[in-house]
């Protein structure tokens, strides 16, 4: 049955705008309290003080989740605040490399990789030993279409290859974690919220590098065929109910039938679906 969510304590990452902003409303909503993690210390303010001015409990945490020391010192301040932290999300995210390789700045493609991916193990890393030893905790790292094709009709993304990398690259920890910390009460998922409306989707739909090599950007922008962020929050709170435990180190999407996957959940744990794998 899903837990209730109110008293638990939960770090939501790159939160300040977008999806974060709009998954620390719904956890706060549901009593949750919410721990706000962003590089801009203006944004996680303005955020924290929305969320407590309709009555819930938020701190703002300016960090950057490439900094171990940071991290860290988040999830002691968040302990130190709220107590024990039961669900983290991992939604920091960078798409700043944009072109062929060749044109791209190294130092702009490796952001975008520990942004992404290293951002998410630090994140994880501390907070697991707190989730260990009470043997409860949640874990939802948020992925992307870009990291792999999700049909036989889909195409990569060649220009964006950092952000599709390194996004493949969670979908990949997400397994491990899952396997690593299942034993010791402890899911970890993978969510594709879909194309939603973000100011990294629209700044980079706008640069001159995204007009130039990834115009369907902009195109998906004008065509409103949106995911409205709050339906990927409402499924970030589902799996962090635990409503879908069974599903645990599967990459799920804002387009499935929760029910349905629910239902399936020991056979698509036996046929290894929803995860990533080689198909011969």
């Amino acid at each position: 049955m899903p837990e209730s969510l109110k008293g638990q304590v939960a770090i939501i990452t790159g939160e300040s705008r977008g999806i974060g902003l709009a998954i620390a409303r719904a956890f706060a909503a549901e009593g949750t309290a919410v721990a706000l993690v962003a590089r801009s210390e203006a944004a996680v303010r303005t955020a924290s003080e929305t969320i407590q001015t309709a009555g819930g409990q938020a701190i703002p945490l300016p960090a950057d989740v490439t900094d171990e020391r940071a991290v860290d010192r988040v999830v002691e301040e968040t302990v130190e605040r709220f107590g024990p932290v039961d669900i983290l999300i991992n939604n920091a995210g960078s798409a700043s490399a944009i072109g062929p390789i060749w044109e791209v700045a190294a130092q702009t493609w490796w952001h975008d990789v520990t942004t992404n991916l290293l951002g998410t193990f630090l994140c994880s890393r501390a907070v697991l030993p707190g989730m260990i030893a009470r043997h409860r905790g949640r874990i939802i790292n948020v992925v992307s279409a870009f990291g792999i094709p999700t049909s036989p009709e889909s195409t990569p993304t060649p220009f964006l290859s950092a952000y599709s990398s390194s996004k493949a690259g969670v979908m990949v920890l997400t397994h491990s974690l899952a396997a690593m910390a299942e034993p010791h009460g402890v899911r970890v998922f993978g969510f594709r919220p879909g194309f939603v409306r973000t100011a990294l989707v629209e700044e980079g739909a706008r640069s001159l590098a995204g007009k130039r090599w990834i115009p369907e950007l902009q195109r998906l922008l004008d065509s409103g065929r949106l995911v409205p962020a709050e339906v990927a929050a409402r499924w970030i709170v589902l799996l962090a109910s635990g409503e879908a435990d069974d599903l645990s180190g599967r990459v799920l999407s804002a387009a499935d039938d929760i029910d349905r996957l629910v239902a399936r959940g020991d056979e698509i744990r036996r046929k290894g679906q929803y995860a990533l794998r080689l198909i011969e």
